[in-house]
């Protein structure tokens, strides 16, 4: 088992990670009938784009001995209606201020292209990724 999911009414979730006993609040986002308190199921699946892209990229770098300590993402996520759904993802992965090559960048957008998740969505929802790189 992975998690253990408990309602506990008002459109509001916990969620256990089972290994580890971490665990969060989930609630429906206030234009669906929520309070908006904390992460909607919708902002956990966009969310976990992200941080899937950056710990493969993460994963990549040690690999390669690229250092990309500090780097950031910024997600976006767009709603379209008929039925509700995720239609669009924006992904903005902001790269520290160091020196990066070429190459480096090549096998940093390569891993961040193909983490699980990104796989794992429906071929449907739009993933706009952006790269920004030291100058």
């Amino acid at each position: 088992m992975t998690s253990k999911i408990k309602y506990q009414g008002d459109l509001r979730t916990e969620c256990t990670h089972v290994k580890s006993g971490q665990s969060f609040i989930t609630d429906a986002p206030i234009d669906n009938n929520g309070k908006g308190e904390a992460f909607s199921p919708t902002d956990l699946t966009v969310t976990s784009l992200g941080t899937c892209m950056i710990t493969v990229m993460g994963i990549s770098a040690r690999n390669h001995g690229i250092n990309i300590d500090g780097a950031e993402v910024e997600i976006t996520k767009h709603m379209a209606t008929d039925p509700r759904r995720i239609s669009r993802i924006d992904v903005k992965i902001v790269m520290p201020q160091l020196s990066y090559s070429e190459k480096d960048k090549k096998i940093l957008e390569t891993a961040g292209r193909t983490c699980p998740v990104a796989y794992s969505l429906h071929p449907d929802i739009e993933q706009v990724l952006d790269f920004v790189w030291p100058e």
